[in-house]
């Protein structure tokens, strides 16, 4: 945590980037899953208060621990009725990585139209007291001030902050999803991007979400009873219909063949314990991506994630291990001598960058890069053709492929 941390050092998160911590907060949190987060899972308590929700994105957005077995904790506690609305946030998060997969130009464009708008606006004052909490709105600049000195909010505060940002301050919303990608401890590039594409109204065109005063005092339960000045009447913002491509699947994808593999994780999915492997593991190394801010929270959660991974790696296959960097991707894997790369599946964003960007190199070596892309994802992502409520009405049919329920 930052040395500037504004907050009470109380915190009810133990941030810790291992997956042994994500398995503790979601123990902690079970109790709470069912009827009981479906009434308070709105409410904003602040950020020495958050046993009203999981607060489990971190490690789930890392797969340190995977969103199979956190829907199989809940449901040991709890009826899927009860269970249903959380069960339902969990499939968003995977909704959102679908919807993205099938349409990578909207990443390509947000990246295309970000660089500009930074560069024009990279002075600008408004823009300046904005990330620094300074706006004189009460509840926005402590979002803005939590989220730097903590790396995460409350998804509620999240969308009050990101509407704030779009209509009352006329802030381009791509710088927004930006300073949210560089800060939060859990961010990615489908469920962020589209989030905030989401209050813009660009996701669903013409429907977008205005932060109301009343709301924002009614659920942080009154810490902030001055949310005054706030737009509540802004338009929608428009552009192109975006197009629709048809779902990418990598060439390489597919299961190992080969008796001798090396395994690459990444940030995508760090939990090759449950990665389909019966080859020898000759050798393992974890991809580091270098931080936009050094020191943050979510570079230092980001660093200690791959080193918890790389370490139950090297425990549970005998193998040697190593960070490597993208440019490093392919010498590191000529070196291990194993005919076959392993990674797990990185849906659009820049870990899929970087594999492609390698793969090349890989096949002039000789190497096959193996992509793993779990069930889970099998199953979902082919529904996120449209809105959440066609993947929503699918989820106890998932559940029960997934051996998580019982047939209807």
């Amino acid at each position: 945590m930052s040395e500037t941390n504004t907050f009470p050092m109380r915190q009810a998160i133990n941030w810790t980037p291992t997956r042994a911590a994500g398995l503790i907060r979601l123990e902690a949190f079970l109790p709470n899953a069912g009827y009981a987060y479906a009434r308070t899972r709105n409410v904003d308590r602040g950020p020495e208060d958050r046993s009203n929700v999981s607060a489990l994105s971190p490690w789930i957005r890392r797969r340190m621990i995977t969103e199979e077995e956190v829907v199989a904790a809940v449901l040991e506690r709890h009826s899927p009725s009860a269970a249903e609305k959380f069960i339902q946030e969990v499939f968003w998060r995977t909704y959102w990585k679908g919807w993205l997969e099938m349409r990578p130009g909207i990443w390509d464009r947000f990246n295309h139209e970000h660089d500009p708008l930074s560069a024009a606006l990279g002075s600008d004052r408004k823009l300046a007291a904005a990330m620094r909490g300074e706006t004189g709105i009460e509840a926005f600049d402590h979002w803005a001030r939590e989220l730097v000195d903590t790396g995460w909010l409350h998804n509620h505060a999240r969308m009050w902050f990101a509407s704030i940002w779009i209509f009352t301050l006329r802030l381009p919303w791509q710088l927004g999803a930006r300073f949210f990608y560089d800060h939060l401890l859990d961010a990615d590039p489908a469920s962020n991007t589209l989030s905030w594409r989401w209050v813009a109204g660009l996701h669903t065109r013409g429907k977008h979400y205005l932060a109301r005063a009343s709301n924002i005092r009614d659920n942080t339960l009154g810490r902030f009873d001055r949310a005054s000045g706030l737009d509540e009447s802004a338009p929608p913002l428009t552009e192109d219909e975006p197009s629709l491509p048809a779902l990418a699947r990598p060439s390489s994808g597919g299961r190992p063949t080969a008796a001798r593999v090396a395994l690459l994780l990444t940030e995508e999915d760090l939990h090759p314990e449950s990665w389909p492997l019966e080859a020898d593991i000759i050798a393992c190394a974890a991809l580091a991506v270098f931080p936009v801010h050094p020191g943050s929270p979510a570079a230092e959660f980001s660093t200690g994630a791959l080193a918890d991974a790389l370490a139950r790696a090297q425990s549970r296959f005998g193998a040697e291990g190593r960070l490597v960097v993208a440019d490093e991707i392919a010498d590191w894997a000529r070196s291990t001598g194993a005919a076959e790369i392993v990674t797990g599946f990185a849906p659009v964003g820049p870990i899929a960058r970087y594999l492609d960007a390698a793969e090349p190199r890989l096949q002039e070596q000789g190497q096959r890069l193996v992509r793993l892309q779990r069930d889970w994802d099998k199953r979902a992502w082919p529904l996120a053709t449209a809105g959440f409520f066609k993947m929503k009405a699918q989820i106890p049919k998932m559940l029960a492929e997934s051996g998580l329920i019982l047939p209807r």
